[in-house]
């Protein structure tokens, strides 16, 4: 027995009759109506699966008007339910109006008994593929909204950020590709998801790619997916993030990471808004919006042929330069309030504050981790604190990297390679602890170091 519920609409009782009999052994639920003014008010429509409705009801009219009429109705009412329009007086006409407005299939009376049963059953299918398809959409739109949630607000009140959001939230409205830039720790990232956020892509899919965690021989799976046997581990086939971004925004971070190599097949995609699949040779047209995000001055990098011109060209339609957090002013005492109350919350720390002379070491500090440095230090600080009050002593500042700024003279490359290697002697090393103090990945790290000694 299927469980699937079917309703069969006729003004000639035999017919109900017939028709409830020839189903009752096939179908868990059949209900019968012999008026169809009783559509409106019958309960539960929408969960009705299957209606078998007659195209005439009023005595000496068969020209099916009616039938069509009520067939509009319940497509109103229920815009999913498989209709089956029945008739004595059946012409192609007919048949292709009925089809025309949402029906699924035209059967004539009398009808044969395998024939309508086959076509029932056809209409089950259709109507059991489309809930399938109506579930997945579903979880499709929760699954994008339990990602977009990954969305803090961009916190501060300094003329310095409030320019760069006033930037961010102007292009947001255009579709044009955006190049976000400032040191490690400012919020790239969170500006990014600022011009999702504020787009006409909003209630679509936000993919960030951290481009300097993505090995050379992964790059094109990575990003372009691949077919199944394509290479020795590829048992399935599998799309890469172009894909999975299609419809929404693609972020892509650390993108002055890239290789020359890497660089050219990303040009390709992005000009040409298509990717073929490792192991194929079929062109996939993909509908992103496009931002990308380095710390790196590609003006530079160009000139010193690191990186293609080209690419910068098409990446940079819009400049978004977010200010390091030494030229944010009072935002640091924001910022350093807002993760205070966040850290107070997160280990069972209720009452805790920052002193006047915490306050003044903050603010003389030149954090060249910027925010994410900042979050680090009030967490590292709530976890250790003794007493109500956060004193001076309770911030565990990089000193190496005060007298760097203080006294440094170089370029920012020479001062964040100075930076490194300060941080890894204090780590005794350990590239691990070094990645988390200097807050960027493990990954990025390797890369930084490799460049330096290049």
């Amino acid at each position: 027995m299927i469980d699937a519920k079917i309703l069969v609409i006729d003004d000639n009782k035999s017919m109900l009759s017939a028709l409830e009999i020839l189903l009752q052994f096939e179908y868990k639920h059949v209900v019968t109506l012999n008026n169809p003014k009783q559509i409106p008010s019958y309960p539960g429509f929408s969960d009705i699966d299957i209606v078998l409705l007659d195209m005439n009801f009023s005595a000496g009219v068969n020209s099916g008007n009616e039938g069509l009429f009520w067939l509009n109705q319940i497509k109103e009412k229920a815009p999913y339910i498989s209709v089956i329009m029945m008739t004595a007086y059946g012409s192609i006409d007919l048949a292709v109006k009925a089809i025309k407005n949402g029906a699924v299939d035209f059967i004539l009376k009398p009808w044969s008994n395998e024939r309508m049963l086959a076509t029932v059953r056809s209409a089950y299918q259709l109507r059991k593929s489309q809930k399938q398809v109506i579930q997945l959409q579903k979880k499709e739109h929760n699954l994008k909204q339990v990602i977009n949630q990954h969305n803090h607000a961009i916190i501060g009140q300094s003329e310095a950020i409030k320019n760069a959001l006033k930037l961010t939230r102007k292009v947001a409205q255009t579709d044009v590709n955006v190049l976000v830039t400032g040191e490690n720790g400012t919020g790239k990232e969170l500006i990014a998801r600022e011009i999702h956020r504020c787009s006409q892509r909003s209630n679509e899919i936000f993919i960030g790619v951290d481009m300097g965690s993505i090995s050379e021989t992964l790059f094109e799976s990575e990003l372009f997916g691949h077919s199944k046997g394509a290479f020795t581990d590829a048992k399935e086939e599998r799309i890469g993030k172009f894909e999975a971004a299609d419809g929404g925004t693609l972020f892509l971070d650390e993108i002055g990471n890239l290789s020359l190599k890497m660089q050219t097949k990303l040009l390709s995609a992005i000009q040409n808004r298509t990717i073929v699949r490792v192991g194929s040779n079929k062109p996939v047209p993909v509908d992103i919006r496009l931002i990308c995000a380095t710390n790196c001055d590609l003006e530079k990098m160009v000139s010193d042929g690191l990186f293609r011109e080209d690419l910068m060209y098409r990446i940079n339609t819009i400049h978004v330069d977010v200010p390091p957090l030494r030229k944010r002013g009072e935002d640091i005492l924001v910022l350093c309030q807002y993760f205070l109350e966040k850290f107070m919350h997160k280990y069972g720390k209720p009452g805790l504050r920052i002193n006047q002379s915490s306050e003044e070491k903050l603010l003389k500090y030149k954090w060249p981790g910027n925010v994410r440095e900042l979050q680090h230090t009030m967490e590292r600080a709530v976890i250790l604190s003794e007493g109500n009050v956060l004193k001076p002593s309770d911030f565990f500042l990089n000193s190496a990297a005060i007298s760097s700024f203080d006294s440094f003279p170089g370029s920012l490359e020479e001062m964040e390679a100075l930076m490194i290697e300060n941080t890894l002697k204090k780590c005794d090393g350990n590239y691990t602890l070094a990645a988390e103090r200097l807050g960027i990945s493990r990954q990025t790290l390797y890369n930084k170091i490799k460049k330096i000694r290049d």
